[in-house]
């Protein structure tokens, strides 16, 4: 097994080198003497909002949670109106991508630099009061950050008049119902409202109209936990770590049936196939690379030949497919294609809100067809129904992003394996077929 040992340091991994070796947390005294909580003391000291907001677009972070919209902008849009002083940052920690686990690891191990993250956010936002919201099955991670948030009140680091400033700023945790479709910002704000986890119509957008119809962030946790290391190491640091046109590091990982699977603090463009190799050591022995999704279920698989891509948004968007959360997925040359299709698309149907038609009723419908095609009993114009229902279900033609994600690995399999899926057209339904029209 070929795997290289890294070595972490502030200047390379800032969001990853505080890790212990035992797994243990990181909590308050020692991430203090790991230079905690000193980026937020310097910027509510010395720095005004403004000043922040401008470093975070300079420094070109872009969304962690897997759109990668540029954070410095999302931020400039909250309303300049000092009269609007009730105003909310919410942090998703939601995370129901399947083979998704990054946010959890930052959580469970490292809580309090999500805090000084979310500190200087909302110091930048003018946000009163943040709050994370918690995939329901992050229990571990839940009581962390939970004792992380007691430990920083007790010293003054959250709670009224932050390092004896006139800043205040409340953090509270709330761990949702366990519903995919909260990783949706307007979704995840209708949970927290108490309501019906539906997506919102846009616009109005959260940081106009959010949580109780004030202005509101939403920020990834990952996003939220590279805001401490830019702050302290500055720009031209930050942007100096990458291979790649974006900026910084990111948490990548692949899991699947390798030797060892995992995630790895790596700078962005840095290639697929070094992951695969390099950190991950390989396919486990007698297996190939069939395929992989480069960041979630939600991703557009690609193959084999796609692994010299660099991850980064732009190489991975070029080749069809989606950086998403980095955290890839590598299917072997032993799997089905739609037998993984018919896992992949009952999960999506299963955590459809149901909110419009396409995605209620032609997810499970996509399900049908595809058990149908498993079992050799698919009917001529099967896998062109699908096809088409992939274009129905396409973005602009549902009221969010969750069935065109969902028909992403679809299509994407249909494209590069369709013969596995004309394996399962039935023989006989070709003959009723021919005996029909008189051949």
């Amino acid at each position: 097994m070929n795997t290289k040992k890294v070595i972490y340091t502030s200047e390379t991994h800032p969001l990853t080198w505080r890790l212990r070796k035992d797994r243990e947390p990181v909590w308050i005294n020692e991430y203090c003497n790991k230079n905690g909580y000193l980026a937020a003391k310097n910027t509510i000291k010395n720095m005004t909002s403004e000043d922040i907001i401008s470093l975070i677009k300079e420094s070109g972070l872009k969304g962690r949670g897997g759109a990668g919209f540029p954070t410095g902008l999302k931020w400039s849009l909250m309303p300049k109106d000092e009269l609007m002083n009730i105003r909310y940052l919410i942090c998703n920690a939601d995370e129901m991508e399947p083979g998704t686990y990054k946010d959890r690891l930052l959580m469970e191990q490292i809580p309090h630099q999500l805090i000084e993250g979310m500190i200087i956010a909302a110091f930048a936002l003018k946000a009163y009061r943040g709050y994370i919201f918690l995939r329901f099955e992050y229990i571990e991670a839940a009581a962390n950050l939970r004792r992380a948030i007691i430990e920083a009140n007790e010293v003054n680091f959250l709670g009224k008049n932050i390092f004896y400033t006139d800043f205040s700023f409340e953090l509270i945790v709330h761990t949702g119902a366990g519903r995919y479709i909260c990783g949706e910002e307007t979704a995840l704000i209708n949970s927290l409202e108490g309501k019906r986890a539906n997506p919102r119509s846009k616009p109005p957008f959260p940081a106009n109209v959010g949580v109780w119809g004030k202005p509101t962030c939403v920020n990834n946790v990952e996003t939220l936990s590279n805001i401490p290391a830019i702050l302290l190491n500055g720009v031209k640091w930050y942007r100096n770590i990458s291979k790649s046109e974006d900026t910084g590091t990111k948490i990548m990982g692949f899991s699947g049936r390798l030797k060892n699977p995992g995630l790895w603090e790596l700078p962005f463009g840095i290639t697929a196939g070094e992951i695969l190799e390099d950190y991950a050591g390989g396919m486990q022995d007698g297996l190939n690379c069939k395929a992989w999704q480069p960041g979630g279920a939600s991703t557009d698989f690609l193959t084999e030949r796609h692994l010299y891509l660099p991850m980064e948004f732009s190489s991975i968007s070029k080749a069809g497919s989606r950086l998403g959360t980095a955290i890839a997925m590598v299917v072997d040359d032993k799997i089905n294609m739609v037998s993984l299709l018919i896992n992949i698309e009952k999960f999506f149907a299963r955590e459809s809100c149901g909110w419009c038609t396409p995605c209620r009723e032609g997810l499970p419908w996509i399900v049908k067809v595809l058990i149908a095609i498993e079992n050799k009993q698919g009917q001529p114009g099967d896998i062109e129904m699908l096809q088409q229902m992939c274009h129905q279900l396409s973005v602009g033609k549902t009221f969010c992003a969750h069935a065109p994600g969902a028909i992403e690995p679809l299509q994407s399999a249909i494209k590069y394996f369709r013969e596995e899926f004309e394996e399962g057209i039935s023989l006989q339904s070709f003959s009723n077929v021919k005996s029909i029209i008189g051949i």
